[in-house]
């Protein structure tokens, strides 16, 4: 129990901390930039695309590291990376520094999730894993929901750290200080957390151990390996699309009425949108791991949660035109929801591979997910200048919501499986 709640407070500050650029970076860039610079667009994809790409390294990295050295040298040494990088991007006040710093926080942030469901699945029981993955993921979601919180609270928090240290600090960087210290704490609770036992068997056998040619010279296994990364690309798609970039696209392509917001709600349009796909994607995780408990099956609920994912989407895109912003952020949580088979999305990534390289899978699987907001980004920005926004998010949409349609159907079945097995 102590592992699935330490694991799980870890996702809830990692959580935090990827979310946390999207909430506070418009107000970061204008300090930067100046308010109303038309640079703000292009120069906050093009930091989230480096911070992903630093969570593409990363991956790799923590990955193979997890399988070669234990999952949880990957929490520590994760925690402490994102962590201090964070601390700092609070004192960054030029856009390579700000870059280097967001990579540097891609890579720290890349580990935590995929040791974690590591640990779980090769600690607890068959039929019993998917509650504690849940509990991590539902728990974790959360993180998006306070980073929001903080952001809309900086200046109270700011008085606190102002009577402290009698320097005076900008709400977003409250917000970045805020997740590096949450980092820091959460090193002290995990002095406790045991490694896994599959895997310290597994170090006292001659195999191959994070060896990324074993899934990669394989034709079998690198379809299943790659199937795994596609089911979870529309998640962010939708995170990384129709959601991050609601104040800078959406609100005003669907002429969403803001009348009643004053300056600050409208500063806080895209912390709200994410706010409330972040509760959606707890409340969905939560209702496709019981689902799939109930079901005795991962693949069934995520070719439902796929089905509604392409529904909502279209609802999205073409049902709301001129409503309020008060029901745009309620189309948000549904999509939310709609995505929230992220928990079968890891824990079957996790399921399909022996101990020798499960870390690696587990870990590279969801930020190679994370990573395709690179490329789903950039189709939808070369798209938008011929088809518009709204079709060009469409045509995007209906791609990653296909491919992960057809991955689903190329991956086992694995909530009955064990996991005491190697790759050869």
């Amino acid at each position: 129990m102590l592992l699935i709640v330490v694991a799980a407070l870890g996702y809830f500050v990692d959580i935090y901390d990827l979310v946390l650029f999207n909430v506070v970076k418009r107000e970061s860039l204008e300090f930067i930039l100046g308010a109303g610079s038309d640079r703000l667009v292009g120069v906050g994809i093009t930091l989230f695309n480096v911070q992903m790409v630093g969570m593409l390294v990363g991956g790799l990295l923590w990955g193979v590291w997890g399988d070669k050295r234990g999952r949880i040298s990957v929490l520590f040494g994760s925690i402490l990376l994102y962590s201090i990088a964070n601390i700092i991007n609070a004192f960054t006040f030029d856009l390579t520094t700000y870059g280097i710093v967001r990579f540097i926080a891609g890579l720290g942030l890349a580990g935590e999730l995929g040791a974690g469901i590591t640990l779980i699945t090769e600690t607890m029981p068959r039929e019993k894993r998917g509650y504690g993955t849940m509990i991590v993921v539902v728990f974790g979601a959360l993180g998006a929901v306070f980073a929001a919180e903080v952001a809309a609270q900086g200046q109270r928090l700011g008085g606190l750290l102002t009577t402290i240290t009698g320097h005076a600090f900008m709400d977003w960087q409250i917000a970045y200080i805020v997740g590096g210290l949450l980092g820091l704490v959460l090193l002290v609770l995990r002095v406790g957390a045991f490694e896994s036992g599959l895997f310290t068997r597994m170090t006292q056998a001659t195999v191959r151990r994070g060896d990324l040619m074993l899934l990669l010279r394989d034709r079998q296994r690198f379809i299943k390996y790659l199937s795994c990364i596609l089911i979870g690309v529309p998640v962010w798609y939708v995170v990384g699309v129709l959601v991050n970039l609601s104040q800078d696209v959406f609100v005003p392509a669907l002429g969403i009425d803001t009348s009643m917001l004053d300056e600050a709600g409208l500063r806080q349009i895209n912390g709200q949108a994410i706010k409330y796909a972040y509760i959606g994607l707890s409340l969905g995780d939560l209702l496709s791991a019981l689902l799939s408990q109930l079901w005795r099956s991962r693949k069934k609920v995520i070719y439902l949660y796929l089905v509604l994912n392409l529904a909502l989407t279209l609802v999205f895109l073409f049902g709301l035109r001129g409503t309020s912003i008060a029901t745009y952020d309620r189309m948000c949580l549904l999509l939310g929801m709609a995505t929230g088979y992220w928990v079968l999305f890891v824990t079957v990534a996790s399921e399909q591979f022996g101990t020798n390289i499960r870390s690696t899978v587990a870990t590279t699987t969801p930020n190679f997910v994370r990573g395709s907001v690179w490329p789903v980004t950039s189709a939808f920005k070369f798209a938008m200048p011929a088809l518009g926004s709204i079709t060009s998010a469409l045509v995007v949409g209906i791609v990653c919501i296909g491919a992960a349609i057809w991955a689903t159907s190329r991956v086992h079945e694995t909530f009955h499986s064990d996991m005491d097995f190697v790759e050869t």
